[in-house]
């Protein structure tokens, strides 16, 4: 009985002894070379992101003609509305007035019910990159 007992304190000594090698020997330090160019491109990235240029989307078109007429037309949009940002595109040889960008229909289709009040023509469009 005396021997078993010495036996297990002797396994269990050996296997603290042990066990703590291996912990220490898991502890070191680990250096990450991280090109500058990383910070760059997830900048970029959430710039695309924010502006859903990175997503399929929708918009709403309120004007595809030429620029002067462009430049009027989202200037009275912008005195009308606020919420949502409008930009006018380029497509030769012809300028785009666009509205908006949502992520689902839905958010669209609210938006132009609003928009359609003062732009009739307006309709939904989901533009390709």
């Amino acid at each position: 009985m005396k021997m078993s007992s010495i036996y297990k304190l002797l396994i269990l000594c050996l296997l603290v002894v042990f066990s703590s090698e291996i912990i220490t020997a898991q502890s070191g330090t680990l250096t990450v070379n991280e090109d500058p160019k990383i910070s760059e491109l997830l900048d970029l990235k959430k710039s695309l992101e924010k502006e859903n240029k990175l997503t399929d989307g929708y918009t709403i078109q309120l004007y595809y003609g030429n620029l002067s007429r462009a430049n009027s037309v989202i200037r009275n949009y912008r005195n009308r509305f606020g919420e949502w940002p409008a930009t006018i595109e380029y497509e030769t040889p012809n300028y785009k007035v666009w509205v908006g960008n949502y992520t689902r229909r839905i958010e669209a289709d609210r938006a132009l019910m609003e928009i359609q009040k003062s732009f009739p023509s307006a309709f939904i469009l989901k533009p390709s990159k």
